[in-house]
């Protein structure tokens, strides 16, 4: 594997695991697509470091597990905003 892409892989683990975040944040800090992110820490990073990628797959599948009530408190949010802009 090239080694650019293998740092990459790594630094994409990294700031996942450190900062405890989503794919998409993940995505937006080191400016590459949702979906390179996620092959990237799915099918990559278990060739590359298959310990570090157990820890990854918990948190994505926690990430997953949640998800729903993310969404649900993002739209409270966005329509509580909407509620106070209108007064």
């Amino acid at each position: 594997m090239n080694t650019i892409i293998h740092d990459r892989v790594l630094k994409m683990a990294d700031i996942l695991l450190l900062e405890q975040t989503t794919i998409r944040e993940v995505a937006k800090k080191v400016g590459y697509s949702k979906s390179t992110v996620h092959k990237d820490l799915t099918i990559k990073l278990p060739k590359i470091d298959y310990s570090l990628y157990l820890n990854v797959k918990k948190l994505l599948d926690y990430n997953k597990m949640i998800r729903h009530i993310r969404g649900g408190e993002s739209t409270k949010h966005k329509y509580e905003e909407i509620k106070y802009q209108k007064y």
